[in-house]
């Protein structure tokens, strides 16, 4: 059975930083690629970016362009999303998603297995 589990989430002031981290189980990474995605109370799902089944094409979201990293392990167990300088609007729930078979990913994309979220709150 495929499962997406996250963890990293939590409290942040502006400017700072967290690392989210997504597990799977039940599929290796070589076969599918992984999208991060966000919703604030009130907004649509937003595509943050994602990594390709190759685990080098990458895929991001003008609005995090260059603040957010996204890489995976070696392993083909896990994908981590670095988000650094942290801003009031970056404040949502964060889930991981998988899409089977794709190299060149996007964040507009559509992805067939999902995980719950964890949540992220950047406030002072």
């Amino acid at each position: 059975q495929l499962q997406l589990v996250e963890s990293g989430g939590g409290l942040v002031q502006p400017g700072g930083s967290l690392r989210l981290s997504c597990a799977v189980y039940g599929f290796t990474l070589d076969n599918y690629a992984i999208g991060w995605f966000r919703q604030a109370p009130g907004k649509e799902r937003e595509g943050v970016s994602c990594i390709g089944r190759s685990g080098v094409w990458t895929d991001y979201a003008d609005s995090v362009r260059g603040r957010f990293t996204i890489s995976r392990d070696n392993a083909g167990t896990t994908v981590y999303l670095q988000m650094n300088s942290l801003k009031p609007e970056d404040t949502a729930v964060y889930s991981c998603a998988a899409d089977y078979g794709t190299f060149y990913c996007s964040t507009r994309g559509s992805y067939d297995y999902w995980g719950q979220g964890t949540q992220v709150a950047v406030s002072s």
